[in-house]
């Protein structure tokens, strides 16, 4: 009776909201315009707290000229208890917020969770409060997805339109976070769809120009940063815009790879070691604190500083090499924050540095270093983030002056034209990778042939647990049609092991267990929305007659298995002969 009873009181409300998802499902198009603006909105009350949070917080905790024991005390102690609540209560909520919300976008049906979502605000701003020097913007990306997320699913909305409203919410953050409506929308476009031209670009402009409007009702007509009055002085500054291009794209190059690097090593430590790893982070930041106060939190109090050419060469050179190493080991050691702020202020400092050599050899025929520290700002986003674009926009809408734009241009190609030579994956996508989640790229998601590998998809049944010896599989896989095996762990597929390749380690000590001779976070695999001749290319390489089906969202959750028979029978070659 009161499994009766608990079944009738949980389903009063759940009659309503079906009928009101049936609804709103005959309306989806109106629906979505109206959610634009309330996710502008909410997303917009969501970072203005964000910027209340962290820069009053910052200012009372480790003030401006206060001791030096709060230096050091505050970074180490709110990494080490924000990792705690990461790794227990919150896992969805580490690192910039970009990386998941475009795996929610592609891998996980536009899925992010309340939990991550106020995961993801609290302990965010908990972190950059305590002075780790990661922003603020790429974890405002991700609660706006996140609000988008919660709001289109309550509502019944198909997967397909829910995963529309990511975007939505990524420009609403993006546009309060920077005080840029228009470098928001071009965000959203070409960084989280990768596609200019998206249908969904008339809720995205809508949401971004909501949520502006909440950030100035709440916190005035304030720009971000107060820049003096830009122009051009000789033809031969291009010259040194351009030599500004190489020095961001080289500092783009250090901070990606250092960044990956060391994520990298983290990532190899034991599971149980998790919840403290951030404090690693902390520690650097706060020893590095305790001689260079600049370096902790976002900083852009001292970005606006070199701006308006009020700081020394010697300091903005130092603050280059210490933020980046300050950043590259908070964000890679799990600490909750992005590196969009910490792109600019090193970008800040790099050009500040660049400008003022400058101003000082040629001073008739260069302008006042801050023109430089905020050309460096859009030249170091594009080679980290690779989207140039929203760069040139965003510097210009920060200014308001259009003479900055060709500089900007030339700066943000070098730059964007040697990263991408010296560091071929971008960031994000390669932090996703080391997550185990393979977004996929923009020329697969625009592909539509008609050989995909989910059409000849079928059930795993050649799979060898890790944990035998060498010699129980060899006896399993010789009496098998396949030379292909795949090896599995309670995390799922690990490895894919062929019958020479068993035979040859097998001489070598046949009790070894199968996981040992496995080498490598990355195997041969496919994903089902890949082109069969990707399968097939992979199979030749690694000379394998099956390959592992893996989910976008998790190399490691196995989809299904695809064999080389399958592949060649969908192209028409009959590998059994004519009957």
């Amino acid at each position: 009776m009161s499994d009766s009873d608990e079944k009738t009181s949980g389903s009063w409300w759940r009659a309503p909201r079906l009928y009101l998802a049936a609804k709103l499902q005959q309306r989806e198009d109106q629906v979505f315009l109206v959610l634009a603006l309330v996710i502008g909105a909410l997303t917009g009350l969501a970072v203005v707290a964000f910027i209340l949070l962290t820069e009053r917080a910052g200012m009372r905790l480790f003030p401006a000229g206060g001791d030096r024991w709060r230096r050091v005390l505050f970074p180490v102690a709110g990494s080490l208890s924000i990792g705690y609540l990461l790794y227990r209560y919150f896992p969805n909520a580490r690192g910039s917020g970009v990386p998941q919300t475009k795996a929610a976008l592609f891998a996980r049906e536009g899925r992010i969770t309340l939990r991550t979502v106020l995961g993801k605000f609290f302990c965010t701003s908990a972190t950059l409060a305590s002075g780790i020097p990661l922003g603020r913007e790429g974890p405002s990306v991700q609660v706006g997805a996140g609000i988008a997320s919660v709001l289109g699913r309550f509502l019944g909305l198909r997967p397909e339109k829910v995963k529309s409203l990511l975007p939505v919410g990524a420009a609403a953050a993006i546009a309060a976070a920077f005080n840029t409506p228009l470098a928001a929308v071009l965000f959203a476009l070409e960084e989280i769809v990768s596609d200019l031209n998206a249908p969904i670009l008339g809720s995205v402009v809508l949401a971004s120009a909501t949520s502006w409007v909440v950030l100035r009702l709440l916190l005035g007509n304030n720009p971000l940063f107060k820049v003096p009055q830009y122009q051009l002085v000789h033809p031969l500054e291009f010259a040194i815009y351009a030599l500004l291009g190489v020095a961001g794209g080289m500092v783009s190059v250090a901070f990606t790879k250092l960044l990956l690097d060391m994520r990298a090593r983290f990532l190899r430590f034991p599971q149980k070691t998790v919840w403290f790893q951030p404090v690693a982070g902390g520690l650097v930041v706060g020893l590095m604190g305790w001689f260079v106060p600049q370096v902790l939190g976002v900083g852009y109090g001292y970005v606006g500083d070199v701006l308006n050419g009020h700081m020394a060469l010697n300091l903005m050179v130092l603050l280059v090499v210490l933020k980046l190493v300050a950043v590259t080991t908070s964000y890679a050691s799990g600490n909750a924050g992005g590196i969009f702020g910490p792109a600019l202020f090193i970008g800040a400092m790099l050009g500040g540095t660049v400008g003022t050599v400058a101003h000082h050899f040629l001073p008739a025929h260069t302008a006042t270093p801050g023109a430089y520290a905020l050309v460096g700002m859009g030249a170091v986003f594009a080679g980290i983030v690779r989207a140039p674009m929203t760069s040139v926009v965003m510097i210009f809408e920060m200014t308001q002056d259009y003479a900055v734009i060709v500089p900007l241009m030339i700066a943000n190609l070098v730059s964007l034209f040697i990263s991408s030579r010296l560091q071929r994956q971008p960031i994000y996508e390669a932090l996703a990778v080391q997550d185990g989640i393979h977004l996929p790229t923009a020329e697969t998601r625009h592909r539509h042939g008609q050989h995909q590998v989910r059409r000849i998809t079928h059930a795993a049944t050649q799979l060898l647990p890790s944990e035998i010896t060498l010699e129980e599989a060899l006896e399993q896989v010789r009496l098998s049609e396949f030379r292909t095996w795949l090896v599995t762990d309670r995390r799922g597929v690990i490895g894919v092991i062929n019958l020479p390749t068993l035979e040859r380690e097998a001489m070598e000590g046949a009790a070894r267990q199968l996981g040992d001779i496995l080498s490598g976070l990355v195997f041969p695999h496919v994903h089902s929305d890949q082109e069969l001749d990707l399968a097939l290319e992979r199979m030749g390489a690694n000379q394998l007659d099956i390959l592992p089906v893996v989910s976008r969202a998790d190399m490691h959750k196995l989809e299904g298995i695809v064999t080389l028979r399958d592949v060649l029978e969908s192209y028409g070659v009959n590998m059994h002969g004519p009957a």
